[in-house]
């Protein structure tokens, strides 16, 4: 891909592009790729770095992992979102381990972690923005661990359930039963077993399909 397609885009998203030098911004453009990975693939595991990823099509899921395999999904980026946890050369504070994997077929713009790094290191505004970027993230993550603490597993899949609802603009959730404990860091059959007491009390209807919204005003009491 030719460089002033990166350009262009790097342009419009990153607010300290046209304040580092030509040569720096060449550098950059220079060690990124444009990279398709097919649903399921492992793009980033642990402290490696694997450097700057912008969505531009798809789902990846960022989560943590116990030494005994449970992973706990920390949030998921859609078209447009960056990530910033997985260029932890750039981030040195960050010390935890964190995977990321392709839930759908994605395309990605991939700035190299060194190569990033290398111009931050001459440019504070690219780690201040590097910050500030990862920062804004926390409060998704936080929010997370309140509901694993504190919430009620009824409570929990409500307000999933309408969160995908309102971020796909569907009324149904085309996802399993085993997708969604992993997104809400539950068990399969704890996730099974409320959506039967939701399909009983019919606010929902299962199948195949996935999981259709029937009541949203009683999802949305059981939400709060």
């Amino acid at each position: 891909m030719e460089q002033n397609v990166f350009a262009g885009v790097y342009q419009e998203i990153f607010p300290f592009w046209n304040g580092i030098s030509e040569s720096d911004r060449a550098f950059i453009c220079q060690n990124s790729h444009a990279l398709t990975y097919a649903k399921g693939t492992n793009i980033h595991g642990g402290n490696e770095c694997s450097g700057v990823i912008l969505v531009r099509s798809g789902s990846l899921r960022l989560y943590i992992m116990s030494e005994d395999g449970r992973d706990i999904t920390l949030y998921r980026l859609h078209k447009g979102d960056m990530c910033m946890l997985s260029a932890s050369c750039v981030l040195q504070t960050i010390t935890f381990d964190v995977f990321v994997d392709a839930e759908e077929n994605s395309e990605c713009y991939v700035i190299g972690g060194p190569a990033f790094a290398e111009v931050s290191t001459r440019n504070p505004q690219i780690k201040i923005f590097a910050l500030e970027t990862a920062v804004s993230r926390f409060s998704d993550v936080m929010w997370v661990m309140q509901q694993i603490l504190f919430m009620r597993m009824d409570q929990r899949l409500a307000i999933f359930l309408a969160d995908e609802s309102a971020r796909t603009n569907s009324d149904t959730i085309a996802l399993t039963h085993e997708q969604i404990a992993r997104y809400m860091g539950s068990a399969r059959e704890v996730v099974s077993r409320m959506l039967k007491y939701f399909a009983n009390e019919s606010i929902v209807e299962v199948s195949r399909k996935g999981v259709k919204i029937l009541d949203k005003k009683r999802l949305r009491e059981l939400a709060l």
